[in-house]
């Protein structure tokens, strides 16, 4: 199984963990990763509030590079990223005028049948559950986690078309599959305030705190998430010791990859107390 990878701007610096979690777990499986040549900044954090046109084309370029590589579906690990990708692709599936003006500044012709998919989505639905189950040698028995899936990747479901945008289940199911036990939770895709930590951290703060509060009132461990942005505030912005995994990475202590040190070291919250007390560390 083969897929053209856009790692996006964080995989290989404030989502590390993320990154190398996600290429140790589908070597596991059997999944070859083809990272696009030339990628660029898909322009998720402030283009749509500065020039609609240059939000398009930024992610128009990265598709015709994923288009030029060959390599079959586009698979994006960050949320925002994704969002950013699937919008500009309901344009050109949509408004023939604006296709037009994109493919023109971005010197390429689209070719609809490129795929365009959330990493999450390759797990649940191009590798399956059966096949994840049988590469798990250590179950996640014990294990409480909340799954925290942030306001952009289900949304809006008419262009993101993925799970259900107001109880999504697709990581839900996902840690069952690895022997967790996911605590239903209110606060799924409750934004955690994003890039605005950056000039309103206080705001942020009080929108993280929430979130980690409630995950802690429902019983969980800890929140699993698959948005850099997302772990990243969620760590940095509370102050209540919760520890904040990707998926990828409870993924990979199910399935008892090697190096996990590489990753879990980078977490600011230690994860390694709560794994080695389930003996997953």
């Amino acid at each position: 199984m083969r897929f053209s990878y856009f790692p996006g701007c964080t995989d290989h610096s404030s989502s590390y963990e993320y990154g190398r979690s996600t290429e140790a777990v589908l070597e596991t499986l059997g999944v070859e990763l083809v990272e696009i040549e030339d990628w660029n900044c898909c322009g998720a954090a402030a283009t749509h509030s500065l020039n609609r046109l240059l939000s398009l084309c930024l992610p128009a370029r990265n598709i015709s590079k994923a288009q030029l590589a060959k390599a079959g579906p586009l698979v994006v690990p960050c949320a925002g990223c994704f969002s950013y990708l699937k919008r500009t692709e309901y344009v050109l599936q949509h408004d023939q005028a604006e296709r037009k003006e994109i493919e023109e500044i971005v010197g390429f012709t689209y070719d609809p049948s490129i795929e365009i998919l959330a990493l999450m989505d390759v797990f649940l639905n191009r590798i399956g559950l059966e096949k994840i189950k049988e590469k798990v040698k250590n179950p996640l028995k014990g294990l409480k986690p909340v799954c925290y899936y942030g306001c952009a990747l289900v949304r809006h479901p008419k262009i993101t078309q993925l799970d259900d945008p107001e109880n999504p289940q697709y990581m839900d199911r996902l840690m069952k599959s690895l022997g967790a036990e996911p605590v239903d939770w209110s606060y799924k895709t409750d934004c955690c305030g994003a890039d605005l930590a950056m000039t309103y951290a206080d705001v942020v703060k009080k929108l993280v705190g929430k979130i980690v509060s409630m995950a802690k009132e429902a019983g969980a461990h800890c929140i699993v998430t698959s948005c850099g942005l997302c772990q990243m505030n969620l760590e940095m912005r509370q102050d209540q010791g919760l520890p904040i995994f990707y998926f990828t990475e409870l993924i990979g202590a199910a399935f008892d990859v090697k190096n996990q040190e590489k990753w879990l070291k980078k977490h600011l919250i230690n994860p390694k107390g709560l794994l080695e007390s389930l003996q997953l560390a």
